[in-house]
């Protein structure tokens, strides 16, 4: 019959078919090969569908980590768990906050806007009130079906999320905060004379601790209570997860010292305060000149410095806190693979920000240096950042810090310069939700809108920084492949006081930035008159700092 077959068709009578010639077999071949190509295409289709529909988050933030961990190439740290997270994760080398300092650093990510327009510099304002009423990245999420908790230290606790921790506009129960929580700053720390201290360097004994227990171990046993809990509902969630350590003071089961004698840890490379660095750009650190056991050492104000003796033993009380860390996380994700969530539940993994230990004679956070600045970050996404044949068994076994160091290297790591402000519109591509609109140059008014574009495009480890071309004649495409991070810290004067740490609003008188890219740092100051009203407004520039 005409029509059902190509042209020439067979003689009929059972003829001989005449031979196919090369160039119908090339065409045969290539038509197979489109044909796998298009399955292949459908399948991966297929598998971007299921990852977008009914995918949880687990976002577990921490408290003053700088990426100090096996998967950022230190090599003297214990950190198996972050660093198994990591091998199925695309890590960005290159991620920074926008101000050093919890509470505007939170709200920054939270909320997807930048602290000049949060306008929450310190921690004594709610942006709802104060600057806006923006809608928060697991509001969001709550308002798109998913059931949304926080367990431990997301948003920093007070008047800056109004005493409830945004509740319940940005969670679906109120949030859970360990009872241990409030003696953190009490007297805990036992001295060599038997006595009770409030310390900066802290190791305990756990079971003399008030309640036998420490608030990170409360927060991983809550964490792990409503995985439990989600496992036979069949509500999408968003489990948010704050750890506190290695947060000072520096308060740590005692056996992490083991991990680190103090023969093994070394001053920091650069413990002098510079010469020339600019006096604004200083933070006296006060909130460690607070201890018990700095007191002690009457160090002068504002430079110090530390005695060498002391500055190692903070830095090894950091790397024990932060192997702490360590084991907690592995405790979490272990039960995310105990409930069978691991392969329907990514895991974001960040910190609010940085912490200086000795580098140009600073310690704790307040600036704008890149120690302070940058943190670690890393996405763990089903189907997208883990291979096929990680999915098939366990894919988060416990990796006991002690007898544990696999040296495992991360999934994909991306050169990229990135900003946590970028979360809020990453986590909603990555969920399938609808990214939310970048926000006008003003958006006071505006209850929905980032600051911050997502960042799903730079998780193909392969791609790297785009170089400029020669003969390029598009202005514009030749200079957006250069990303960039911008940090800001406010100083209530030019040179080193008692509150240049941590000045109120009112107080403010300068706003240093920082502008980070792949290769440079740029720093400058500006001189602003800030008003309980309005939006702080740049006068006059006064020169490059911090």
């Amino acid at each position: 019959m005409p029509g059902l077959c190509p042209s020439p068709c067979p003689p009929r009578g059972g003829g001989r078919r005449p031979q196919a010639r090369p160039r119908d077999m090339a065409a045969a071949a290539l038509l197979r090969l489109c044909l796998r190509l298009l399955a292949a295409g459908c399948v991966l289709a297929v598998e971007a569908a299921r990852r977008r529909d009914g995918m949880n988050v687990l976002f577990i933030v921490v408290d003053d980590l700088r990426p100090v961990l096996g998967c950022y190439g230190d090599t003297l740290v214990k950190s198996p768990n972050i660093d198994q997270l990591a091998s199925q994760s695309v890590v960005f080398n290159d991620a920074y906050a926008q101000q050093a300092v919890c509470a505007p650093s939170r709200v920054s990510f939270l909320t997807g806007r930048r602290p000049d327009t949060t306008r929450l510099y310190d921690f004594y304002s709610y942006w709802r009130v104060h600057a806006g009423n923006y809608s928060t990245m697991p509001q969001y999420f709550k308002e798109n079906g998913y059931m949304t908790m926080s367990v431990g230290k997301v948003f920093h606790p007070g008047v800056s999320s109004n005493y409830s921790d945004d509740y319940p506009y940005s969670w679906s129960i109120p949030p859970f905060h360990p009872s241990t929580e409030k003696y953190e700053n009490d007297k805990t720390c036992r001295g060599k004379d038997g006595r009770l201290y409030a310390n900066l360097v802290c190791p305990v004994d756990v079971t003399e601790m008030p309640g036998g227990t420490l608030p990170d171990i409360q927060t991983t046993e809550e964490a792990i209570r409503l995985l439990n809990v989600m496992k036979t509902k069949k509500q999408k969630f968003f489990l948010a997860v704050g750890y506190h350590k290695p947060h000072i003071p520096l308060r740590y089961p005692q056996e992490f010292l083991k991990l680190y004698p103090l023969e093994n840890i070394t001053l920091a490379p650069d413990p002098w305060v510079p010469k020339k660095l600019p006096s604004v750009a200083y933070n006296p650190w006060m909130d460690i000149r607070q201890r018990d056991d700095v007191k002690a050492l009457n160090v002068s104000f504002p430079y110090g410095p530390l005695p060498d003796d002391f500055q190692r033993q903070i830095r090894q009380s950091y790397y024990a806190a932060v192997s702490y860390l360590d084991m907690q996380v592995g405790l979490l994700l272990n039960a995310l693979d105990d409930v069978g969530l691991a392969s329907s539940t990514m895991v974001v993994f960040t910190a609010d920000h940085g912490w200086s230990l000795g580098e140009h004679g600073e310690w704790a956070k307040y600036s704008n240096f890149d120690v302070a600045t940058r943190v670690p970050l890393m996405f763990y996404v089903p189907g997208m950042t883990a291979s096929a044949a990680s999915r098939r068994g366990r894919i988060f076994p416990y990796l006991d810090p002690f007898s544990h160091n696999l040296g495992l290297v991360p999934q994909g790591q991306s050169k990229k310069v990135v900003e946590l402000v970028s979360l809020f519109s990453t986590l909603a591509e990555l969920a399938g939700l609808q990214v939310p609109p970048v926000c006008p140059e003003t958006s006071f008014h505006v209850a929905l809108c980032t600051e911050g574009a997502s960042i799903v495009q730079y998780f193909n480890s392969s791609e790297e920084k785009v170089e400029m071309e020669d003969g390029c004649d598009d202005t514009d495409r030749c200079h957006t492949e250069e990303l960039v991070a911008f940090s800001q810290y406010p100083r209530p004067s030019d040179t080193p006081q008692w509150n240049s740490d941590k000045p109120k609003l009112k107080d403010i008188r300068i706003m240093g930035y920082s502008m980070r890219t792949i290769d440079y740092r740029l720093p400058s100051g500006v001189l602003r008159t800030v008003s309980e009203s309005k939006r702080p407004s740049v006068n006059t520039f006064s020169g490059s700092f911090l």
